[in-house]
């Protein structure tokens, strides 16, 4: 009996899914149709409109910069510029009519697919119809609008960080003229070689990846495990299923834009080792290397059958440095080769782990709306005024005033703060979600920021400041933007300055950090479209009180 019972359960599951699949698909046809030209068309008039003052922008930095030498600006001048641009024009138009068919045509489908999973039994049909409709639309434009974020500001920012960074603490990457030509051939090499076999080795392993991917999907379906352990999350996993051979192409196209990068990387091993002929030695180990890798993942025989010659006589550590014996060979670019990506085969997580994290929208509506309460409290306070916040969608950058920068990053303090005054374990939301290592989103984005705001939070907690102490390092963040020399007006919150000049650094150290830490999250594309979103609300909460001088004298 237990096989009629599976048998019955799987046609289900295939009846379920073919009706939420045919909805979803004349829905994702409609909808595509105007939310996909808006999106390719609005994205690649940025792309194309901006790319002159973006070649400017990147030549302009280059020969500003002082932690090149002549001959390192020299090569990436003529051999690394020409081919990024080629990328970026290529791939980047490519890729926007991708995403714009794919935002278009999935989004809705998709809305429709979670419709029978949200929705009780009276409206599922209805919200199978509505949703995904207007929003789809409404967010191809807000898609466009973020990308012109990236293009117009966020690039700006990253380039003239670059500038600004060059300083006598910052070492000088040299190269010697002797090793241009041979970082130029190993380059052009690499790009003629790895693109054809790369693309070769996933093609030949692309039918294993089909199989192997149906297979597991298939078994989780039959035992009910990862995404099949809901019921109501059958028609998404069946869509899985019936599209994984484009999951399968995807990783075909990733493997083929990987191998560019990898080419490239040859040269850098030509500078960092001195040798052509370790450059070329470096292509064949990377072919190799991806042989080996893929097999991994597709748990097929391991190794690889391809030679693998060593191309590293030095050992290059992470802080730039290299021994060879007892000379130190400094000024040397640390980097590996660029990561292979390629989907995971391994048994997936259930529904209910996946739904037990924190998402990274609930982390983003909980900053923006922290930082709106924080700045309406300082409204009420004449901390800031009406005319800081004026001039803050006024200028392009984010971080030109107290309110473009002092303003998130006094509010990501005092969540620091609250979260050590109560003994959390992580970092406690403005809804009252605990955010920490076990329910944060696993995704490479969130490493690169959660990691080190905890240990700012521990560095917090360490110093033990006293409660004056702790005013001062709020007016320093605020106010001075991390520096003590930059508070332009007073500000009586009760601050001590310490008395210990050790604790005072310290302090100061902190403050620079969290600041630096805020403007790098300043750059992410949605960022700027919320937080100005922001702003606009706190400019309508002063005048609806009508009582917040615009006066910064009166501060």
């Amino acid at each position: 009996m237990g096989w009629i019972q599976s048998a019955v359960r799987v046609l289900c599951v295939i009846l379920t899914f073919c009706v939420a699949f045919l909805i979803g698909a004349v829905k994702g046809v409609l909808v595509g149709a105007v939310a996909a030209p808006v999106q390719i068309l609005g994205n690649i008039g940025i792309l194309l409109g901006l790319f002159p003052a973006h070649l400017y922008w990147a030549i302009y930095t280059l020969f500003k910069t002082d932690r090149l030498n002549a001959a390192l600006k020299l090569v990436l001048l003529f051999i690394a510029l020409p081919v990024l641009i080629a990328l970026w024009l290529l791939f980047g138009i490519v890729g926007i009519i991708l995403v714009g068919v794919g935002y278009g045509v999935f989004t809705p489908w998709i809305s429709t697919l979670e419709a029978f999973r949200q929705s009780c039994n009276q409206e599922k049909f209805l919200h199978c119809i509505t949703d995904g409709t207007w929003g789809t639309i409404k967010g191809s434009t807000t898609v466009v609008r973020d990308f012109a974020d990236v293009c117009y500001h966020s690039y700006p920012l990253y380039l003239k960080e670059l500038r600004q960074n060059s300083s006598e603490s910052q070492p000088l990457h040299t190269i010697r003229f002797r090793d241009v030509p041979a970082c130029v051939l190993v380059g052009l090499i690499g790009i003629i070689i790895e693109i054809p076999l790369y693309t070769i080795i996933a093609l030949v392993k692309s039918p294993y990846m089909l199989i192997k991917g149906w297979q597991r999907l298939t078994q989780d379906l039959i035992s009910r495990e990862g995404i099949f352990s809901e019921s109501s999350c059958v028609p998404i996993a069946g869509l899985a299923i019936l599209f994984w051979p484009l999951v399968v192409i995807g990783s075909i196209l990733l493997a083929f834009f990987s191998s560019i990068f990898v080419g490239l990387y040859g040269s850098f091993v030509v500078y960092q080792e001195s040798s052509f002929r370790r450059g070329v030695y470096y292509l064949l180990a990377m072919v190799s290397e991806f042989d080996e890798y893929t097999n991994d993942w597709l748990y097929l025989r391991e190794g690889s059958i391809l030679p693998k010659p060593k191309y590293r006589k030095k050992k290059v550590s992470q802080a730039g440095e290299s021994e060879v014996g007892s000379t130190t060979v400094r000024n040397r670019v640390s980097l590996d080769p660029p990561a292979i990506l390629i989907p995971s085969l391994a048994p997936s997580r259930s529904v209910r782990e996946v739904i037990q994290e924190v998402k990274m929208i609930q982390i983003w509506e909980s900053c923006m709306k922290s930082m709106e309460i924080v700045g309406k409290t300082l409204l009420d306070d004449n901390v800031i005024t009406r005319d800081d916040l004026s001039e803050c969608l006024r200028t392009k950058s984010a971080e030109a005033d107290i309110v473009g920068i002092g303003l998130p990053s006094y509010s990501l303090l005092l969540n620091l703060l609250d979260s050590i005054s109560e003994r959390s374990d992580g970092i406690i939301l403005n809804n009252g979600v605990v955010l920490n290592y076990w329910n944060r989103p696993q995704d490479r984005l969130m490493d690169w920021f959660f990691q080190p705001i905890m240990v700012l939070k521990e560095q917090i907690k360490v110093i033990e400041m006293g409660e004056g102490e702790a005013k001062f390092l709020e007016k320093l963040i605020l106010l001075g933007g991390g520096n003590k020399n930059n508070i332009q007006r007073d500000w009586d919150n009760g601050a001590v300055v310490p008395q210990d000049p050790l604790i005072e650094a310290q302090i100061q150290a902190i403050s620079r950090r969290l600041v630096g830490i805020t403007v790098s999250v300043s750059k992410f594309p949605t960022y700027r479209r919320r937080y100005r979103q922001v702003v606009k609300n706190l400019i309508a909460y002063s005048f609806e009180n009508g009582g917040c001088s615009t006066n910064k004298e009166n501060v």
